[in-house]
């Protein structure tokens, strides 16, 4: 049953996060960014958001600092729009899936050309 309520959580997390970094959010280090995922434990105390970021580096951490900088304003419109009664902690990660899955289908493609 826990596993079903934070499912359905994250999912409404990602949701809203979604929306409010693309209107929301005027900071200029913020790239184009999508949530792929949001994993929250039982206890709804914490949240891990996995971010794609276009760009390189230099521009995934920028967009990380920012996200960071607006965590405050994020917790607190997720607090109003979701109605929680104590707004999960967000902690921002890239999410490398893919980007390592690019990688694999290049590897993959030299593998069969040299066969």
């Amino acid at each position: 049953m826990a596993k079903i309520r934070t499912g359905r959580v994250s999912e409404q997390i990602k949701k809203e996060l979604s929306v409010l970094i693309q209107s929301e959010l005027k900071d200029p280090r913020i790239g184009f960014v999508t949530v792929t995922g949001v994993e929250v434990p039982n206890d709804l105390a914490q949240a891990k958001v996995y971010l794609s970021v276009l760009g390189d580096e230099e521009q995934k951490k920028k967009t990380l600092v920012a996200l960071d900088k607006a965590n405050g304003f994020l917790r607190s419109e997720l607090g109003k729009r979701i109605r929680f009664r104590h707004t999960p902690e967000l902690f921002f990660k890239i999410d490398e899936s893919i980007e390592y899955g690019s990688h694999i289908e290049k590897l993959l493609g030299e593998i069969e050309k040299n066969q």
